[in-house]
């Protein structure tokens, strides 16, 4: 990994490179650790022995470290598109998986998901006064 790889995608990539190599999930967190840079390799450090032989654990960390969280995502999701991203097929591909990681439909319902939908964009739309009171 280097400076300018996007994080996310190479912790994805080390994921399928370790499953189509067959490499027993035991080593993924060493593997991973190893080869990050940056703030992911100062999350990593930070470990104790233990944490760091824990490859979910790892994976959070280093996440959590560069703030690639659900609010992340939102954040994505809502922000304008480049004129690259506006292709009709590839805007709804990105606007899909943006929001599959803004919210995890497993632990929400429906409604829930479209009321904080509802909230947010009310929150956008509402004057400064509103905002605070709400």
């Amino acid at each position: 990994m280097t400076s300018e790889d996007d994080p996310e995608s190479y912790v994805e990539a080390s994921e399928r490179h370790a499953i189509l190599t067959g490499l027993d999930k035991v080593f993924w967190a060493g593997q991973l650790g190893a080869l990050v840079v940056g703030k992911a390799q100062v999350a990593y450090r930070a470990m104790s022995r233990d944490e760091e032989q824990d490859y979910d654990a790892v994976k959070t960390a280093m996440l959590y470290r560069l703030e690639i969280n659900p609010e992340h995502y939102r954040c994505k999701f809502r922000a304008k598109k480049g004129a690259e991203e506006r292709r009709p097929r590839l805007l709804l591909q990105l606007l899909c998986d943006l929001f599959g990681k803004w919210i995890n439909l497993a632990t929400y319902d429906r409604e829930a998901v479209v009321d904080q939908i509802i909230l947010e964009q009310f929150l956008d739309d509402s004057e400064g006064r509103t905002q605070q009171w709400v």
